[in-house]
């Protein structure tokens, strides 16, 4: 998702040319003063450690609820994955835009990339494509789903690399000293995350939410076509049938244009199998039937709060000189993070959740981002450990390949149209049955097993060969 570049000629992610410290390499007079161009391969690893993260938590969460998304409140695996991607959307907008000799081209492509993740994303996610084991192809235009993964990516990458081109130029080419030198160079940078931090907490705890109705679409529901009522007429609330971020999703997307499988069916309120899926109480409230859009548009406008704090540790790549001095920044600022949105959330005062895209959820993830990314590179750009990390930055260089071909299940999906008698006899099926739940005795273990050597392991060895023939699939 991250592919993000100036030059389309250019697969490469290039860090600012940097001069090496005399105190990292005292014996070599030669290089002093010298610059050197080299690609962050912890931006690779980083990203292809999201992506195998998707699939993971995507094909396995449904065995193993513990690394799927949270019903509600909380944060589990699953729920980190969308800011990772967000954060190192923001790192690639920097490198990729740290240098812009034409304002209006820049901007022409940044507007082309955003269309082309849109188109990408309702043809995903939009309905039209079938999951990896249904045969039928196309789509409802009457419930055709507007919003989803690429989209919410696509406003997040608008709105920072529109505002990184407005201000590139105006910060001066050595970065100036004092703590927060890098703070005020990118003022601007802060400030719109500021103003998206106010929207969105003045419409989340300031909007009315009235009671509202909605028609069960689930057709394996026995209450399929009823009308159902969920009573509200309250103000900031955040539980699931009765927060701001859903009711603007309804007033503006429509209830039918709406995710259909949220996470909150899994809740205690719905199932006696929380945290798995399984059949809803016989009292469970009406929402629980209702859609909800995980990837809304009051959500989605918090979410670019994640690609700010990214696009931050882009410039500190790009400004500060030498690895110490960006890795006590990252890390001073990973860990604040983190436990500012601790207390948040165990204070009661904003809790932890990726549905409405709290702050709490914001400060979590993007320090836990800042500290992986940070991790990787120590392992990966200081101590050239590069090789225990190969397959993840292949997955990384082809990430919208994998993306589309693995996570979104398009590749399963054609392998499955294939089958001998019966529709659940195929390849796929039949690997998964033979080899890995078989041998083991366990479904949790095999699907988990299969997920992580057949399909992770599976797409890095064929990134890996398009890397070898220099084939990247980018946007």
């Amino acid at each position: 998702m991250a592919d993000i570049k100036h030059n389309d000629s250019d697969h490469r992610l290039e860090v600012a040319e940097t001069p090496a410290p005399s105190s990292e390499n005292p014996h070599d007079n030669n290089n002093k003063g010298k610059t050197k161009k080299k690609r962050v391969a912890s931006v690779d690893v980083f990203r292809g450690l999201t992506v195998a993260l998707m699939i993971l938590v995507d094909d396995a969460g449904g065995e193993w609820p513990m690394i799927g998304h949270a019903p509600w409140n909380g944060c589990n695996l699953a729920d980190f994955v969308m800011p990772f991607f967000l954060f190192i959307v923001g790192i690639a907008i920097a490198l990729a835009l740290k240098r812009i000799p034409d304002r209006c081209n820049a901007t022409k492509k940044v507007i082309l990339r955003t269309l082309k993740l849109i188109f990408w994303g309702l043809l995903l996610q939009g309905g039209f494509s079938h999951a990896p084991d249904k045969l039928s192809y196309g789509v409802d235009m009457k419930l055709i789903r507007w919003c989803g993964i690429l989209q919410r990516i696509a406003l997040a990458y608008f709105i920072v690399g529109l505002l990184e081109i407005a201000t590139q130029g105006a910060q001066p080419k050595e970065l100036p000293p004092g703590r927060l030198s890098i703070y005020k160079l990118y003022f601007l940078h802060w400030v719109l995350g500021g103003c998206v931090l106010i929207v969105y907490m003045a419409v989340l705890y300031g909007t009315y939410v009235p009671s509202w109705e909605f028609k069960v679409q689930n057709t394996e529901s026995a209450d399929y076509g009823k009308i159902l009522t969920v009573a509200c007429d309250v103000r900031g609330k955040l539980d699931p049938p009765c927060n701001a971020v859903g009711y603007v999703d309804r007033q503006v997307l429509g209830i039918n244009h709406m995710y259909l499988h949220p996470a909150w069916k899994r809740s205690k309120a719905c199932t006696e199998k929380s945290p798995y899926e399984g059949p809803f109480k016989k009292d469970a409230p009406s929402w629980c039937w209702a859609p909800f859009e995980p990837e809304g548009i009051l959500s989605s406008i918090s979410a670019i709060l994640s690609t700010i704090i990214g696009v931050h540790f882009g410039h500190v790549l790009i400004q500060m000189k030498d690895h110490s001095s960006r890795l006590r920044h990252w890390i001073i600022m990973g860990v604040t993070l983190v436990v500012l949105g601790i207390i948040l959330h165990f204070t009661d005062a904003i809790p932890l959740n990726k549905q409405l895209y709290t702050f709490s959820y914001v400060c979590v993830t993007s320090g836990a981002a800042a500290l992986v990314f940070s991790f990787f590179y120590i392992t990966v750009d200081i101590l050239k450990l590069r090789y225990l990390f190969l397959p993840l930055e292949w997955i990384g260089k082809n990430a919208m390949f994998v993306y589309v071909m693995a996570a979104e299940g398009i590749f399963a999906g054609f392998i499955n149209g294939w089958y001998y008698d019966d529709p659940h006899n195929t390849l796929v099926y039949w690997i998964q049955k033979h080899i890995f739940i078989g041998v083991w005795n366990s479904r949790r273990v095999g699907i988990l097993l299969y997920v992580i050597f057949a399909e992770i392991l599976f797409w890095a060895i064929v990134s890996g060969i398009l890397h070898w023939l220099g084939i990247y699939w980018k946007l």
